[in-house]
C-alpha cells in the first residue's frame, strides 16, 4: 500500500551496486579485539584459540563468497586453480580491508602447496601478544575465510596460518583438486 505517493522499498529490490566499503579503523579493531577476547575466554591452549579464531573465520567466508562473485564476476565462478587464488588475493583481500598493497602471491612449482603471505595483516596490527602466548596468529580468522571460499568454491582445501616473512597462509589443497586442474590445462 503507497502513502501519498510512497512506496516502500523492500530490501530485495534495492541495487546491489558497490558503494563505499570503508569501515572505520578504530571500529573495525575494536570489534575484532571482542572476537579475539571471546574465543579466548572459551579456550585453554593457543591452538584451540587458532581453531576458534579459524572456525569464525569460515562464517565470515561462506556468507562472503556469493556476492563477491556476484558484483565481481556476474555470477561466474572460477574454474581453474591459478585464477581462484588470484580471485582470493585481488577480489577478497580488497573486500576484508586487508592491505593489498603488502600483500604478495606466491605459487610453488608443484601446485600441491600454495600459499600467500601478507606483511602484516590488519588483524594483527592492534593485538599485543602476551609472552605465554607468543605464537598466537590472530590471522588465522583470515585463514579460515580462505578456507570457506576455497571450500566453497570447489576447491576443497585447509588452510594453516604460520609465522614466516610475516603471515603466512598456507593451503593444501585435496588431491582431486590437484588433479582436476591438471586435467582442465591440459597437462
Amino acid at each position: 500500500m503507497t502513502t501519498l505517493g510512497k512506496q516502500r522499498s523492500h530490501i530485495l529490490e534495492k541495487s546491489l551496486s558497490k558503494g563505499k566499503l570503508e569501515v572505520n579503523l578504530g571500529t573495525y579493531a575494536l570489534l575484532f579485539s571482542e572476537i579475539v577476547q571471546y574465543c579466548q575466554n572459551r579456550v585453554y591452549t593457543v591452538p584451540e584459540l587458532h581453531s576458534k579464531l579459524s572456525a569464525m573465520g569460515q562464517q565470515v567466508g561462506i556468507r562472503i563468497l556469493d556476492i563477491l562473485f556476484l558484483r565481481e564476476k556476474g555470477y561466474k565462478r572460477e574454474t581453474k586453480l591459478l585464477n581462484m587464488l588470484l580471485f582470493i588475493q585481488t577480489v577478497l583481500w580488497k573486500a576484508l580491508i586487508i592491505s593489498i598493497f603488502e600483500c604478495s602471491f606466491v605459487t610453488l612449482c608443484s601446485l600441491i602447496k600454495d600459499y600467500i603471505i601478507e606483511q602484516e595483516p590488519l588483524v594483527n596490527k592492534f593485538i599485543s601478544v602476551p609472552e605465554e602466548t607468543g605464537s598466537l596468529n590472530c590471522a588465522a580468522f583470515i585463514g579460515g575465510i580462505i578456507e570457506a571460499v576455497l571450500n566453497g568454491c570447489n576447491f576443497p582445501a585447509k588452510v594453516t596460518t604460520h609465522w614466516h616473512k610475516g603471515t603466512t597462509f598456507l593451503i593444501k589443497f585435496d588431491e582431486s583438486v590437484i588433479l582436476r586442474d591438471k586435467q582442465v590445462e591440459g597437462r
